[in-house]
């Protein structure tokens, strides 16, 4: 959600190489397509809402109504909704240490998908303790479940922290240590996107360029480096590109 529109899509365009089109979410609302596949989307923030602009991750449910029930059992909160929402219903919820989430219900684009060619690389929770979070997640959107298309779990012990898969991909990495009383919001718990470019250095210069700015420098991954940036309005994302001799 940001404040302009406009300007945020010229921001990601330039720094991500997106595209951006109409979806089928109502007016205001517009997707971005990396290579043709659809990568996120980007709404109007209501004038009078002082929410900070952020990524927000949305999940899909197949019951809005009871997604939102089992995240007030375990002490989440839902800040809006399950209100309709375009093609489907959506709710804006935040697990027990805060990180902000959201539920969607309904068919809205197709072929949206985490991990495949050029959509999102993955999500990243980075919360106080891994391990409660994935009961938590779990238990609310039935990860590890019996169904058909579920996620599976894995735990990776030489780094403490915990995969979710999904058809043979990982989407989503779950991550403790994180401070909930943090005054510097990228040590607090939250869900955090990261999107693939095929250059960080160029994606770097191209977002301080444009008012952007960097948090954090590459990743340990001798293969595949990770930024993280703040676009103009302060919403923080990464990007993960390949390494290289001479890069950033």
């Amino acid at each position: 959600m940001a404040r302009d529109p406009a300007a945020t899509q010229a921001f990601y365009g330039a720094v991500l190489g997106w595209r951006f089109g109409p979806a089928r979410l109502g007016d205001g609302f517009t997707v971005g397509f990396s290579e043709g596949i659809p990568v996120a989307g980007v709404g109007a923030l209501p004038a009078a809402f002082t929410l900070p602009v952020a990524w927000t991750p949305y999940f899909a449910v197949d019951d809005a109504g009871v997604t939102a029930a089992r995240i007030l059992e375990r002490s989440g909160t839902v800040a809006v909704g399950p209100l309709p929402f375009g093609t489907g219903r959506a709710a804006l919820a935040a697990d027990v240490d805060g990180a902000v989430f959201g539920i969607w219900q309904g068919d809205a684009i197709p072929d949206w998908g985490m991990g495949r060619e050029a959509a999102p690389a993955w999500l990243e929770l980075r919360t106080r303790n891994a391990f409660e979070a994935a009961i938590f997640y779990g238990e609310v959107l039935e990860w590890a479940c019996e169904h058909a298309g579920c996620c599976e779990v894995a735990y990776v012990e030489e780094n403490d922290h915990i995969l979710l898969r999904h058809a043979g991909r990982t989407v989503a990495r779950l991550r403790g240590g994180a401070l909930a009383a943090a005054p510097d919001p990228h040590v607090r718990p939250r869900w955090h996107a990261h999107f693939r470019v095929p250059d960080l250095e160029t994606a770097v210069k191209t977002a301080v360029g444009l008012g952007g700015g960097t948090l954090s420098g590459a990743g340990p991954d001798p293969l595949t480096r990770e930024i993280t940036l703040r676009d103009p309005d302060g919403a923080l994302f990464g990007i993960v590109g390949p390494a290289g001799p001479g890069r950033l």
